[in-house]
C-alpha cells in the first residue's frame, strides 16, 4: 500500500517567510517579510540560502532548542542538487537529508519526518523548504532579464520559505496519515504548463488515498493541493468527475490563494513553498478545518530533459492532518 497511517506525530510549531510581491498578495498571517530579492546578500541564491537559515534559526529559537535536541534535518529547495537546503544544513550539527520532489517537496518532508518519529527513530524532525522565484525562473525556464513573453498557462514561483517542527509531544496539529505517489508521465512537453504536468499525478494520488484508506472526499473538511494553479486545478476537477465520478464541494488550490488578481502571475503561484504558506498563513488561522488533506504537486522537469523532447513526469504525495 502506498498510504500509511502514523503513531503519535505532531506537528509543535512552524515559522513562515514571504517575498516582496507575497507580502502584498493575499496572505497577511505570515511571520516575517522581507523587502527585496536579494535580502542583503550579493546573489539571488545566497539570498535564498540566508531564507533557509533564517526560518529555522527562529523556529529553533522560539521553542528553546538546540542543535542537539534535534534528531534530524530534512530540507529541499528546487535549485540544482538541493544546493540551497545544503548549505543551509551546513550551519547545523544536525543529521540532514536533503530531499526533492520540485514542488511536493514539504510533503515529502513532513511524510519521512512522520516516519522517522512513528517508527520510535526520532522524537523531534525539523523540516525546511523554500523557493524564489529569480533563482526559478533562471533554472527552469528563462531569467526575468531575458524579458521572455509568459504563456498564460505559466505559474509564478513564489519567494519564501517554511521551517516546521515535528514531535512525539501532543500538539493541535496531528499528522495522522499519508500517502505516497507516483511518478506520473502523461506525455506532457511544455514546461510552460506545470498544472497540465502535475494534475493528473494529484488525481492518481488523492484516488489511492480514498481508495487505500477507505475514506470519501466528503470525509475531510478541506482538500488543498500544492500549487496546480488555474489551469491545472481546472484538469484536476475535471479528471476526477469524468474519470472517477468523484466532485469535489470542499477544496482549494494553494497556487490559487496567494495573489490578486492585479498583480499579473499568470495562472497563479508555484513552488514548494506554495502549499505550507497558504495551510499555515490562511488555512490554519481559519480555524474552520479540522481534517485537511493536503496534496503537494511537483513537476519533476530538467532543463537537459525538457530539451530532448520527453515527457514530464509529476508527482503529488499526500498527508492528512488533524487539528486537536
Amino acid at each position: 500500500m502506498a498510504s500509511k497511517k502514523f503513531n503519535n506525530v505532531y506537528l509543535k510549531d512552524y515559522f513562515s517567510l514571504v517575498g516582496p510581491l507575497e507580502k502584498d498578495g493575499l496572505l497577511n498571517n505570515y511571520d516575517l517579510a522581507i523587502d527585496d530579492y536579494y535580502y542583503g546578500e550579493k546573489t539571488f541564491e545566497q539570498a535564498e540560502i540566508k531564507m533557509q537559515q533564517v526560518v529555522v534559526d527562529n523556529i529553533l529559537n522560539y521553542n528553546k532548542l538546540t542543535d542537539s535536541k534535534i534528531d534530524l534535518l530534512i530540507g529541499g529547495d528546487l535549485i540544482n542538487q538541493i544546493s540551497i537546503s545544503s548549505y543551509n544544513a551546513a550551519r547545523f550539527r544536525i543529521p540532514y537529508l536533503g530531499i526533492y520532489s520540485a514542488c511536493a517537496s514539504f510533503c515529502e518532508e513532513l511524510i519521512l519526518g512522520a516516519t522517522f518519529i512513528s517508527g520510535k527513530l526520532a522524537k523531534r524532525v525539523v523540516g525546511v523548504t523554500s523557493s524564489h522565484n529569480l533563482n526559478a525562473e533562471r533554472q527552469f525556464r528563462y531569467p526575468v532579464e531575458y524579458g521572455a513573453v509568459k504563456k498564460h498557462t505559466t505559474t509564478f514561483t513564489a519567494t519564501g520559505a517554511v521551517a516546521t517542527i515535528l514531535t512525539n509531544e501532543q500538539s493541535n496539529i496531528k499528522i495522522e496519515s499519508a500517502t505516497i505517489g507516483e511518478s506520473v508521465d502523461m506525455g506532457v512537453k511544455d514546461v510552460n504548463n506545470m498544472g497540465a504536468v502535475m494534475a493528473p499525478a494529484a488525481v492518481k494520488t488523492l484516488v489511492t488515498h480514498l481508495t487505500e484508506m477507505k475514506r470519501n472526499a466528503n470525509y475531510y473538511d478541506l482538500i488543498l493541493t500544492g500549487d496546480l494553479g488555474l489551469v491545472g486545478r481546472e484538469i484536476f476537477l475535471e479528471m476526477l468527475d469524468k474519470v472517477h465520478d468523484i466532485k469535489l464541494k470542499k477544496y482549494m488550490d494553494a497556487g490559487c490563494e496567494i495573489y490578486t488578481n492585479s498583480q499579473d502571475t499568470y495562472a497563479g503561484a508555484s513552488g514548494p513553498i506554495a502549499l505550507p504558506l497558504v495551510l499555515f498563513d490562511k488555512i490554519l488561522n481559519s480555524r474552520k478545518y479540522k481534517k485537511i488533506l493536503i496534496i503537494a504537486t511537483g513537476s519533476l522537469q530538467s532543463v537537459t530533459m525538457a530539451n530532448q523532447k520527453l515527457g514530464i513526469p509529476g508527482i503529488a504525495h499526500a498527508v492528512s492532518l488533524e487539528v486537536l
